[in-house]
């Protein structure tokens, strides 16, 4: 199973960090950290829930240098996605037949992505709770010893290749900890905050002129107001 780490998300989204870091000089006062709130789900029921919570914690783990999935609303994220547009599947073609296809032809199964998480995680409760287990209670190594299984695609979680669920578990978990957080994750916009990322500035018109100088600005939300107020709208979504 591939463990996402600090180190790992720096390597991976440097680049992007280093273009904004070229222009511009300054920064503004540090905005107050927002208070931690508690996830209401509408998607996932409470045994769900208790999974996806675990399983996104153990894919991007807090550390030294910040909250890790759970911290930063990963869940909520994923909760926001499955239960809108993009999770029913409003874009997908569903009308079959329903054969395995090859690489290049992508995705193939007749779930929409809710349909797909509903699916798997309750195969997955389903064969923990015959062992008297849940995935929440695991250790932290039992629970990557079983996410490891499921990412070698062999469980079949009624109809839904262990494989295929772990992957868009993964890519979720990933999106949920850096989008904008007008799409539920990235509280406060932690993950920005630690690669140095501005996020969603309007202009740089004051920076052009300004050379070889560090870009260093607090991070700004597509939902966030002028006062600093992020506004997140329940209908927005990741992606169609």
């Amino acid at each position: 199973m591939i463990r996402f780490t600090r180190r790992n998300f720096v390597n991976s989204v440097g680049a992007a960090a280093a273009v904004a870091a070229s222009v511009g000089e300054g920064s503004a006062p540090a905005k107050a950290a927002s208070p931690e709130v508690e996830s209401v789900y509408l998607f996932f029921n409470a045994a769900e829930a208790r999974f996806i919570e675990s399983a996104c914690e153990r894919l991007i783990p807090a550390d030294e240098s910040g909250p890790g999935a759970q911290g930063a609303g990963v869940p909520n994220y994923l909760d926001k996605q499955l239960g809108g547009a993009w999770g029913a599947g409003e874009r997908l073609y569903r009308s079959g037949p329903w054969q395995p296809g090859t690489p290049s032809q992508g995705y193939q199964l007749p779930f929409t992505p809710g349909e797909l998480f509903h699916t798997a995680i309750r195969s997955i409760n389903r064969d923990l709770e015959t062992r008297g287990q849940a995935f929440s209670d695991l250790t932290a190594d039992s629970q990557d010893a079983y996410l490891k299984v499921l990412e070698a695609g062999d469980p079949d979680l009624d109809g839904v290749p262990s494989g295929v669920f772990f992957s868009l578990l993964l890519a979720m978990t990933v999106e949920g900890f850096f989008s904008d957080p007008v799409y539920g994750g990235n509280r406060d916009m932690a993950a920005w905050r630690m690669i140095g990322f501005p996020g969603a500035y309007a202009d740089y018109y004051e920076a052009i002129d300004r050379h070889g100088v560090k870009f260093e600005r607090e991070p700004m939300s597509l939902a966030e107001d002028r006062h600093g107020h992020l506004h997140v709208h329940p209908e927005i979504p990741a992606s169609l």
